[in-house]
């Protein structure tokens, strides 16, 4: 998606009484022809308690964080929240974004559930990339900080292209289509994919087509990026071979990161490469680059099908059936 459309115009009302939509109640019910989800935010931290927005169909350009725990944010069929700022963006003020800043949607509480949306940053990654000014492409689409423990993404769809996801905290995502290229799902966490569609995106012209996975996980934490059921899928144009399932990230150079990503029982199309992982570099105590390579890190399938999945005669590491068990939701996330 390149460019924004702009649908909001002035100073627009916001309903906050509690309405009704079947037998649910909500806080507020936001229309993005006559209010702001932002608007919404603002009032429900007024409030100092979990609150319930309902948002009706429509596109809402918004660059937003939620900071009020146990906060519910409804969509309906058509809801988009969108905006388009990178990581090399400048940013009011001066500097830049930055990856993390760089995200449509933030979110900074615990336990917020997000249903039914759709979330975009509609940076042009494909038209930086053709210009030759990709350099601070990572584009956050979503971003679940680290204050935010026990965020559950339910039934979403997350679209962008470098760094669609970050994903720093205690995370549920059931149901959910996430789409990208470059390392576009990423992060320190630990979170369950439950059911998810993986969606590698076509980019004219690449020679290569990303990684799906980029762990940033601390070595003294148990469980890290984990793909429970999940398909692994590419747009139209992606050839074979030309993904990689991930690399592990050692984020700022810092040995206490090793990374894991595991895939249970997910199936994978003929766009994954039969090496399944490669490396990723870093610079080290003494500034010299170096590479944190598959074997250092925890990089592990089980039971994966279809074309992508392990082939015999690789170096891809699968566990046994004794050593699946130990993933289990409740035991990676708790909830």
């Amino acid at each position: 998606m390149t460019g924004r459309r702009a649908f909001l115009a002035g100073a627009l009302s916001l309903p906050i009484a509690a309405q009704a939509r079947g037998a649910e109640q909500w806080d507020a019910v936001v229309d993005p022809a006559t209010g702001t989800l932002g608007a919404a935010l603002a009032e429900a931290e007024k409030a100092g308690r979990p609150w319930r927005i309902l948002l009706k169909p429509g596109l809402f350009t918004e660059k937003l964080t939620v900071r009020v725990p146990g906060l519910t944010l409804q969509g309906s069929p058509g809801t988009v929240i969108e905006y388009g700022t990178a990581s090399g963006t400048p940013k009011p003020g001066g500097g830049t974004w930055g990856t993390g800043g760089s995200a449509t949607l933030t979110i900074a509480a615990p336990g917020v559930t997000l249903r039914e949306l759709i979330v975009i940053n509609s940076f042009d990654y494909i038209g930086a990339r053709r210009d030759g000014s990709g350099n601070g492409a990572q584009a956050v689409a979503l971003a679940i900080g680290r204050e935010a423990d026990r965020t559950t993404v339910d039934r979403c769809t997350l679209l962008g292209y470098q760094d669609t996801f970050y994903v720093q905290a205690r995370s549920l995502i059931t149901g959910t289509r996430i789409t990208g290229g470059v390392d576009f799902i990423f992060g320190g966490g630990a979170a369950w994919f439950e059911r998810c569609e993986i969606v590698t995106r076509y980019v004219p012209n690449a020679e290569s087509f990303g990684y799906v996975a980029a762990p940033s996980t601390p070595a003294a934490q148990e469980f890290g990026l984990v793909f429970s059921d999940c398909s692994l899928l590419r747009e139209n144009g992606v050839p074979e071979r030309a993904t990689w399932l991930g690399r592990p990230w050692r984020a700022g150079g810092n040995m206490a990161l090793t990374g894991e990503a595991v895939f249970l029982r997910c199936f994978m199309d003929g766009h994954i490469r039969r090496e399944g992982w490669t490396w990723m570099g870093y610079k080290g105590p003494d500034g010299e680059p170096r590479r944190l390579t598959p074997p250092e890190a925890r990089l592990w399938e089980f039971g994966t099908r279809g074309p992508g999945a392990a082939p015999a005669g690789t170096d891809r590491k699968l566990l046994t059936v004794a050593e699946a068990k130990r993933f289990t939701r409740a035991k990676a996330i708790g909830f």
